[in-house]
């Protein structure tokens, strides 16, 4: 996975794959009311300032010579469309978590704008992190998936571990080991007082079986 590696198994440091978050930016047309046009990435040459910041972010990796390679970063979902066109034959592990949660601790792409995207600024900062959970779920969405790629959501991997493990073994075609986890991770929303949901996620929640089409006050 590279190294160094910080706590959460990130490679780091990793201001180069942010600068390459800012490039592929450059390219994403802001509709308004939460909705990006992201076409023109499919079909341009990618920017060679881009190639050059992301092989240099992975040089540790690239350079290895394990037989079994790659990286984790968060932020890379924001550069995703670009990164699957370089890498094509790549399994890649859309890793997922309930929103509800997600908005209630700091990430660091809590602020698009920090990389980048337009949208809609927002002094919420809870309405932020939402608005950065639903670009990341459309960036993905309008990416032509690769080959191989799985869906993982964050709470099955706590609740259900030795199952999803056996669902990415068989996805990844190599052993995994279990790790600690924490029940208490999932569901955290419950006990919280303040506004954590927001109607704009309310469909891409279904999709996710995060909520169902009944439900109306999540």
């Amino acid at each position: 996975m590279g190294q160094p590696l910080n706590e959460s198994g990130d490679l780091i440091p990793a201001q180069q794959m942010y600068e390459a978050c800012r490039i592929i930016a450059q390219h994403i047309k802001y509709l308004g009311n939460m909705q990006w046009d992201f076409s023109k990435l499919h079909a341009m040459d990618i920017d060679p300032k881009f190639i050059g910041l992301v092989e240099s972010y992975l040089s540790s990796v690239l350079n290895s010579d394990s037989r079994h390679k790659g990286w984790k970063l968060p932020e890379t979902t924001l550069a995703f469309p670009w990164i699957v066109r370089m890498f094509p034959d790549a399994h890649y592990i859309h890793w997922v978590r309930d929103p509800r949660d997600v908005v209630l601790a700091q990430h660091g792409t809590d602020n698009l704008n920090d990389f980048g995207v337009n949208y809609e600024l927002t002094d919420n900062v809870r309405r932020r992190r939402a608005i950065s959970w639903k670009y990341q779920t459309q960036i993905i969405c309008a990416t032509p998936p690769p080959p191989r790629m799985i869906t993982i959501r964050f709470e099955d991997f706590v609740l259900r571990q030795k199952d999803t493990l056996q669902e990415l073994e068989q996805f990844l075609g190599f052993p995994l080991e279990a790790i600690d986890v924490s029940p208490a991770s999932v569901g955290r929303y419950r006990q919280d007082q303040d506004e954590h949901y927001f109607d704009f996620l309310s469909q891409d929640m279904i999709r996710l079986g995060y909520i169902t089409e009944q439900e109306t006050t999540p």
